[in-house]
């Protein structure tokens, strides 16, 4: 007889689905934001970059509340994007949210630190050259930038697929709709004989982390290889 139940598959299923929607959906801000914070020089720079960390330093249940006041139905934003059929609170919608939010920081890091590391020579040439500001953030910041952003991208998929404290505040844990794994486990641990169900959600994370470890080496090599081609 198998450990893990029907629902706690679809808990699975619902958190490689929840991950990869955040990591896809977020990867794009956090690139732009990088750049903002790596290379840009505005009044309140040092404000973007304490909201990007917040969350890092948020109790998640506190961020999770924060979701629900904002993107909850009678919410400032919930209020005016239910009408157009965009629903987040207690739906998947909202873990990818509530995960996308929480994985942010630790995708910006990466990718910021890859941009700061590009030779400020080599886009001063591609400038002095005619390359507009277009053409120098396509083909040369982002090629260069490739390691980070993989790192960024599942570093990011990995908080996404473990956050537990936000999601369960703002989506709950409902078998087949919200229920993700981290909250499974969360509920076998509080289940009386559930140690081996347990055990076995545990076994399953932790495959998945090694996974997205293993994915992270080869698409940091291969950027790597990429942007160094001649």
């Amino acid at each position: 007889m198998s450990l893990l139940t029907a629902a706690d598959l679809a808990a699975v299923a619902l958190s490689v689905r929840v991950a990869t929607v955040a990591t896809l959906v977020s990867l794009p801000f956090a690139l732009v934001c990088a750049l903002a914070l790596a290379r840009g020089r505005f009044v309140g720079r040092g404000l973007l970059d304490a909201l990007v960390h917040l969350p890092l330093v948020l109790p998640p249940v506190a961020t999770g509340y924060a979701l629900l006041v904002l993107f909850g139905r009678a919410g400032a934003i919930g209020r005016l994007l239910a009408p157009l059929g965009l629903v987040f609170a207690f739906h998947w919608t909202g873990a990818a949210l509530a995960a996308a939010v929480m994985a942010f920081p630790l995708m910006v890091r990466p990718i910021r630190l890859s941009i700061e590391a590009i030779d400020k020579e080599v886009l001063e040439s591609a400038l002095t050259l005619g390359a507009p500001a277009l053409v120098r953030f396509a083909r040369i910041t982002v090629p260069l930038a490739g390691p980070g952003l993989a790192a960024g991208a599942v570093v990011g998929f990995a908080k996404a697929l473990g956050e537990f404290g936000a999601t369960i505040t703002f989506v709950g844990a409902i078998p087949g709709a919200t229920l993700t794994l981290p909250s499974a486990i969360y509920i076998a641990t509080q289940s009386p004989g559930g140690e081996a169900r347990t055990l076995a959600l545990c076994g399953v994370a932790a495959v998945l982390a090694v996974v997205a470890v293993l994915i992270s080496d080869r698409l940091g090599q291969a950027a790597a290889r990429w942007a160094g081609r001649p």
